[in-house]
């Protein structure tokens, strides 16, 4: 079953200051970097993130990327209103109100303050550099 074959790998993030990007899902996400090269005429940089894998890549010659739509608020949810990735996200094993309130300690913004998603379920919206929105969902002790 091909299903079986696959296995997640990383997700590629292409940033103004890859750099800066780096040293935020460093410094705020407890992130660690694991490379940083060349690669087709741009800096990358591979930061390792609890079980994921960021690659954070500079704009390569010819690409001229755009902005990010931001997040906009519907009467029970939170999206960023476009087709394709709406946002990543990582399952907090603690406290994840104490957490928020870490990370916004060392500049963080939160796009959706943690509330209960589903019962027993806090979720919150962090923003990331770049526009990237990340998912923080507590997990179910």
């Amino acid at each position: 079953m091909t299903s079986d074959l696959l296995r997640f790998d990383h997700i590629h993030l292409i940033s103004e200051n890859p750099d800066e990007a780096a040293r935020w899902y460093v410094d705020v996400l407890g992130g660690a970097i694991e490379a940083h090269y060349e690669l087709r005429n741009a800096p990358q940089i591979n930061v390792k993130v609890g079980s994921a894998t960021l690659l954070i890549r500079g704009k390569r010659p010819g690409e001229t990327p755009k902005d990010r739509s931001p997040m906009q608020e519907f009467e029970d949810y939170s999206s960023h209103n476009v087709w394709g990735t709406d946002h990543f996200g990582f399952t907090y094993h603690g406290d994840l109100e104490k957490f928020c309130e870490e990370i916004k300690s060392k500049g963080a913004e939160l796009l959706v303050e943690p509330w209960e998603f589903s019962p027993g379920s806090l979720i919150c919206y962090l923003s990331g550099p770049d526009g990237v929105s990340i998912e923080l969902v507590q997990a179910k002790r």
